[in-house]
């Protein structure tokens, strides 16, 4: 299901958007429009779709268009042309309460700084957008106090917003914005304003609890890293256009031009490509009930020291070693030989993961999935030639 559905999103600022919006469906270039009319192109014909339970993140330099995207998408900004879809309601057709309710119910808002009222405890600031709603006090600490605990907080409800560290108070400003209980996070350059250290525990809390609550999360970042980090899709921005779309994996593997070629340059592809980009099929396996000459014969055709086994289902059941086999002479099968301790990764998993693995485990290293059905193998070699 769509939640938000962006289409033919364009926003001129200026006072004659109208003559920027001609030039600008005649192919005429930002810089120009500007020098010819005064108008500055904010966002050019956005197009893109955030399904639920998904964080698609926007990343772009200043000034590339992400921040007035986020705005427009909450209507604080109204674009000059094109929609926004949230749940299939065109929000530019909302009056000014019905609007307000969508942004009560609809929305929770992160942003850079904390902006945490000093004066209230952490209980009372996490409760303030449930107080606007007028819920009664009783349950709005209620929800307030879960939202707490859902940030590893709830142990600090009494403190005072300058008791805490900056990765606290916006754990903080995250509780606040889930004890509304929002469909979608909108986190305008959330994580901005911390310590590089902190910032990267940020990022994997915002992982860790999306796996519990999976919301629909709209992440803006300039930072490229953070954006192949936590997004499940990403979308490079230049000059109010995205210039690409992709899962971070898409992105470096196949950059959509030179600006996006020199953006993931520097970009460390063993934290973003996955057991996926350097798996291959595996051509042999045995069977449990397979004997020992059968399997050892399939071992010698293929010059391998270890063999995965399988049952009928394709489950791992573990390996054999050729040693083990040529030591045995009576066995009717392999089924009591077979070793079940062998190393596993899943297709998702980073290769940087993968090559720790490999340092200490030579040969096949079995990926599976989580029924433990055996898709394919990697190995040193698949992993070099995908880093390559």
């Amino acid at each position: 299901m769509e939640k938000i559905n962006v289409v033919n999103l364009t926003k001129i600022f200026g006072t004659n958007p109208k003559k920027a919006l001609k030039l600008l469906t005649q192919g005429v270039s930002k810089d120009k429009i500007f020098n010819t009319t005064g108008q500055i192109v904010g966002l050019a014909d956005i197009n893109f779709t955030i399904s639920q339970g998904e964080i698609l993140v926007v990343m772009g330099l200043s000034g590339s268009g992400k921040s007035t995207l986020i705005r427009c998408i909450n209507r604080l900004i109204v674009p000059s042309q094109g929609q926004v879809l949230i749940d299939g309601t065109d929000i530019s057709t909302l009056d000014h309460h019905a609007l307000l309710e969508l942004r009560r119910q609809k929305f929770g808002m992160v942003f850079q700084h904390f902006a945490l009222f000093p004066h209230r405890n952490i209980l009372d600031n996490v409760a303030f957008g449930l107080e606007i709603q007028r819920m009664e006090k009783e349950q709005r600490y209620e929800k307030a106090r879960s939202a707490l605990q859902l940030v590893d907080l709830e142990d600090w409800e009494d403190a005072r917003p300058s008791q805490l560290s900056g990765g606290m108070q916006q754990r903080v400003g995250l509780a606040r914005a889930l004890a509304v209980e929002p469909d979608i996070l909108l986190m305008d350059e959330a994580f901005s304003a911390l310590d590089p250290l902190i910032r990267g525990d940020m990022q994997n809390e915002l992982l860790t609890l999306q796996a519990r609550v999976h919301k629909t999360i709209l992440f803006i970042t300039h930072d490229l890293d953070e954006a192949l980090k936590i997004g499940n899709r990403v979308i490079l921005m230049k000059d109010g256009q995205i210039v690409q779309i992709g899962t971070p994996e898409e992105i470096v593997l196949s950059p959509a031009n030179e600006y996006v070629q020199n953006f993931i340059e520097n970009v460390d592809k063993s934290k973003i490509l996955t057991a996926k980009s350097a798996m291959i099929p595996v051509y042999i396996t045995a069977s449990p009930d397979d004997s020992p000459q059968t399997v050892l014969n399939k071992m010698e055709e293929s010059c391998l020291s270890r063999i995965l086994v399988v049952n009928s289902n394709n489950i791992l059941l573990g390996i054999i070693n050729i040693k083990t086999l040529q030591a045995i002479r009576d066995e009717k099968n392999i089924e009591n030989l077979i070793e079940p301790t062998v190393p596993t990764v899943t297709i998702n998993e980073p290769l940087k993961v993968l090559i720790s693995i490999l340092a200490e485990w030579s040969g096949q290293l079995p990926v599976v999935d989580e029924q433990q059905q055996l898709l394919g193998i990697v190995n040193s070699n698949t992993v070099l030639a995908a880093l390559k």
